[in-house]
């Protein structure tokens, strides 16, 4: 939009709002079109707009007043996957997997009023005293904000977008992510109960992956996950989805990762789902698969083996009472796959392995075996099964 236009925008936003008492309200839409179609027959006569021009500022206006404004028309864009704020002069996206600026300034002020009303439907907060936040927005996708004085000068947002695209290991396979025989045998894990560990770097796709790979559950499986913000979109008909919930002013009240992972234990779940292990939860995650429950999470990890060795190493942040030669056979005998995926410099993400535990050598490491693995850009089966 031009300056006119954005100016334009702001005062119907405000003549909408003020019209309409809180937005939101179920007779938003009618209001919006009433201001907009006042307003063009007093600045241009009885004639108006076009009906082009009087539909794309009516656009404009609705996300300004209900969707995020500006970042709206990007939130709209299949094609873009994240959205990032550095300063009210620098925003980014990922389109397709590759970054670029975008041609959109905001003020101070616009930059914190977008935090508000994403933050708003939440009952989250950010200030002095909770400098950092996690929210998910009403489609799903994830935002997180960072405030000075942590950042140095301006607020920094992210909000992470989930594709609507993809949608089962068929999807996948068209995108080239992996193989139809990888999906085959994938799938056929998931039916079968098998627990699967998703690795992977940031953005590599282990959340899509984990959702792709759920999907194949069968239908009369119920399925209990845990996650730090809701992520997970899963279509699985007996589903329940816990969350975590930070202090409140007072600083009671917070839940943690490790308090759901023990909560979900209460709930009758045929598999328990953990959006992404970080921490100590993960000795929480092992005792309940130990005690025979399938599972399923992701975890940032450079290659399979060092993610089942990052999976070792993340309980021993419970407490000095944990010891290594307890967890390591753990995670030897309740991880069944670890579905490596990455992202490569073209923006395009792919299986790079799939690999299987087979023990523990003799230093305390999980050794493992490759069952697939990339040979000449293509995933190729090199061992018959997780049991080879």
């Amino acid at each position: 939009m031009n300056s006119f236009d954005d100016s334009l925008v702001r005062t119907l936003t405000e003549r909408v709002v003020h019209q309409a008492g809180q937005p939101g309200e179920g007779h938003l839409d009618s209001i919006i079109r009433t201001e907009v179609a006042r307003y063009s027959e007093a600045l241009i006569g009885e004639g108006g707009w076009g009906d082009a021009d009087e539909a794309r500022i009516t656009r404009e206006v609705a996300s300004s007043v209900s969707g995020l404004g500006p970042l709206q028309k990007f939130l709209d864009d299949p094609d873009i996957e994240e959205i990032w704020i550095n300063a009210p002069d620098a925003i980014f996206v990922a389109r397709l997997g590759v970054s670029q600026k975008v041609d959109v300034e905001l003020s101070a002020e616009e930059v914190r009023d977008l935090v508000e009303r994403m933050l708003r439907p939440t009952g989250r907060r950010v200030d002095v005293s909770q400098p950092f936040v996690d929210a998910s927005l009403a489609d799903g996708s994830r935002v997180h904000v960072v405030i000075p004085d942590i950042t140095k000068s301006h607020w920094s947002i992210n909000i992470r977008k989930f594709s609507k695209r993809v949608r089962n290991l068929s999807d996948l396979v068209e995108r080239e992510v992996l193989s139809g025989e990888a999906a085959d045998f994938l799938t056929q894990a998931v039916r079968s109960g098998r627990t699967i560990l998703v690795s992977g770097a940031t953005q590599a796709g282990k959340t899509t992956m984990l959702q792709t790979l759920l999907r194949e559950a069968p239908p009369a499986e119920r399925v209990v996950s845990v996650e730090e913000t809701f992520e997970l979109d899963l279509a699985i008909p007996d589903h329940v989805g816990l969350q975590c919930r930070g202090p409140s002013l007072e600083g009671t009240g917070e839940v943690t990762l490790r308090r759901l992972v023990k909560e979900a234990l209460r709930m009758r779940p045929d598999r328990i789902v953990v959006g992404e292990v970080r921490e100590a939860e993960a000795l929480d995650l092992l005792i309940a698969l130990n005690s025979g429950l399938p599972g399923a999470c992701t975890i940032h990890a450079r290659s399979g083996p060092d993610a089942l060795g990052k999976l070792c190493t993340l309980p021993l942040l419970a407490g000095g009472n944990i010891d290594r030669s307890f967890v390591a056979p753990t995670v030897a005998s309740v991880i069944d796959l670890v579905v490596h995926v990455e992202l490569l410099s073209t923006g395009a993400r792919q299986v790079r392995e799939i690999v299987s535990p087979t023990g523990v050598d003799g230093s305390g490491d999980v050794t493992s075996h490759a069952i697939f693995t990339r040979r000449e850009g293509k995933l190729e089966k090199v061992s018959q099964s997780w049991e080879d």
